[in-house]
């Protein structure tokens, strides 16, 4: 797709995340924090994409995380914005709110400031949730992808969000008989 100020590498992805999820028969939604929407932006750079992506929720405050997906506050006290817990909860917010198929969440410190010992620059945790998941399929992960600058640390981790909405084969739903 050359008509796109985004990174190619990133339109492509998307392009992919589209096409299988109409192939698989799912719809999707993104809760985004660090990555400020670039996960649906990608998403809807390509034409067509409303027949599978519903909804972007940007939820950079903590505030915005308890109003719009219904995370705990508690949560957020207790393991802090930039955790697997809040993550998980973003995520089963995103398909609740949206009543999508599956869901995937981004929360980390993308810098140059905010980061601590435990939690540097760099550090951004993904999850993914289908509808009707409880905690036990909880799907998180981790990454701590060092100072590559803002930019660096937001591209990577919109790639990796990208790369959780690809469906996996027990995702394709078979037409019926």
């Amino acid at each position: 797709m050359t008509d796109t100020v985004l990174p190619p590498l990133l339109v492509d992805l998307a392009q992919r995340v589209i096409e299988e999820n109409r192939a698989a028969g799912r719809r999707i939604a993104v809760a985004e924090s660090c990555t400020g929407g670039l996960v649906s932006a990608a998403l809807t750079e390509i034409p067509g994409s409303s027949d599978v992506f519903d909804a972007g929720f940007v939820t950079y405050s903590n505030e915005a995380k308890t109003a719009l997906l219904g995370v705990a506050q508690d949560v957020i006290e207790t393991f802090g914005a930039v955790s697997l817990a809040v993550a998980w909860a973003m995520a089963r917010g995103a398909v609740l709110k949206a009543g999508v198929d599956v869901a995937v969440a981004i929360t980390g410190v993308a810098g140059p400031g905010g980061g601590s010992e435990k939690k540097p620059v760099g550090t951004v945790v993904f999850a993914r949730a289908r509808a009707g998941d409880d905690d036990d399929h909880a799907v998180t992960d981790q990454r701590n992808f060092g100072d590559l600058g803002r930019g660096g640390i937001r591209l990577q981790a919109a790639l990796c969000a990208l790369e959780l909405l690809l469906p996996s084969a027990d995702d394709i739903v078979s037409p019926a008989p």
